[in-house]
């Protein structure tokens, strides 16, 4: 259970505070721009929000400036010569143009080849490499899902692979269905199975409480050594809201 979230703003800082039927207050600061989100208990008002987030001010500064400071790509126009990224490895892209179906491969382990159509646009090579890019996340993905299926004893109705503006993967857990970021292949390996097994925790526990930390500290030990790496790598161009 749940309230619908609201903002506030705490020394000029804009907090989403979102109310849930949880035992302990949580703040956390999110990339790529430092947006702040407290979960509440029910019964905690703002007021008492206001200085917990007063008390963690430091804290909120320098996690927001490690997001400043995070490298950026520029934005991509699919064109010989462009860095993109696969499995945290920086590629040189090489774009051939012929007559075949587009399709994308990786070559001497630096090199990202696009074959595309003569003429093709900006747009059209975009969805033959986002095509590539969800393939190879699904599958990645789709062992590393039975092994921790199995490893947590839990089932999901259905999982898949979309562009998410917000997050790297959501849990449905009232539908007990599993999203994930098409961006997660960019991004190394084992950020890919931090956030497999996060998001199935969620079918466990719902909330990020103690119970779920415990959990995640019991089955992926290092799992905080697996966020940092996601919230550290280098960010698409795209301008991120929330």
């Amino acid at each position: 259970m749940s309230t619908e979230g609201h903002e506030i703003t705490v020394s000029g800082v804009q907090v989403r505070v979102v109310h849930k039927a949880i035992k302990n207050l949580h703040l956390g600061v999110y990339p790529p721009n430092g947006r702040v989100r407290v979960a509440a208990p029910l019964a905690v008002g703002d007021a008492a929000v206001r200085l917990a987030v007063i008390g963690r001010l430091a804290w909120i500064k320098r996690q927001r400036a490690q997001f400043a400071a995070q490298e950026r790509q520029s934005a991509r126009e699919l064109v010989s010569g462009e860095s993109h990224y696969f499995l945290g490895r920086r590629y040189r892209l090489r774009v051939v143009e012929g007559d075949g179906p587009g399709r994308v491969t990786i070559v001497n382990r630096a090199t990202l080849e696009l074959r595309v159509r003569c003429g093709s646009r900006t747009a059209t090579r975009e969805r033959v490499l986002q095509r590539w890019y969800r393939e190879c996340l699904r599958e990645l993905a789709t062992p590393l899902i039975a092994k921790w299926e199995a490893a947590l004893r839990v089932r999901p109705v259905g999982w898949g692979v979309r562009k998410m503006k917000t997050q790297w993967g959501t849990c449905r857990a009232d539908e007990r269905r599993v999203w994930l970021n098409v961006e997660l292949v960019k991004k190394p390996a084992p950020c890919l199975e931090y956030l497999i097994v996060h998001e199935l925790m969620h079918l466990i526990e719902r909330h990020h409480t103690d119970r779920f930390v415990s959990l995640m500290d019991r089955y992926l030990p290092d799992w905080r050594l697996r966020r940092r790496a996601l919230n550290s790598a280098p960010l698409g161009h795209e301008s991120w809201s929330y």
